[in-house]
């Protein structure tokens, strides 16, 4: 299932430029240049259905432990009817760190969802990840931060789990 039409060039995240202007520079490689906007080429991702890009984005310790058919699944089961990003804040710190608030709107088989999320990324090497909360990170508060920074794992990512 799919929201977009034949030659609708439009992007999915609702920037109200084209894909190739907005989130289709990210889906074919480009770093995305802020969490938010990293957040709304996920969302698109999943209405493309480019699934390994929801994967290079995601944190990389936490990328071999991501349900991959499950993300296809919903992406390529889903009608994607809208992404409203509602606060983004950056909360600076070695390495970098941001919320994105939004909602993203589906429709499936069982009816019409919203889901809210405030998710956490985080900039490493110049790339932002998302912070996958569903994912455990196997790091004891003291031990070094997954993410890479040098940090131990309390002062770092941890309290965006």
């Amino acid at each position: 299932m799919t929201t977009r039409e034949p030659g609708d060039t439009s992007c999915p995240c609702g920037s109200g430029n084209t894909l190739n202007e907005c989130c289709g520079r990210y889906h074919a490689g480009l770093p995305a240049p802020s969490a938010e906007q990293l957040m709304r080429s996920r969302y698109s991702a999943y209405v493309l259905s480019e699934i390994d890009y929801l994967r290079a984005t995601t944190l990389p310790v936490q990328q071999t432990s991501l349900d991959i058919q499950s993300m296809k699944d919903w992406s390529t089961s889903s009608v994607w009817l809208g992404l409203e990003v509602e606060e983004t804040q950056l909360l600076g710190g070695k390495p970098e760190h941001a919320l994105v608030s939004f909602t993203a709107r589906w429709h499936d088989q069982t009816g019409e969802h919203a889901q809210h999320e405030r998710s956490a990324f985080v900039q490493n090497n110049g790339r932002w990840y998302f912070i996958d909360p569903i994912v455990s990170l196997k790091a004891g508060r003291n031990d070094p931060c997954p993410c890479g920074s040098g940090q131990k794992f309390k002062k770092c990512c941890a309290p965006y789990l």
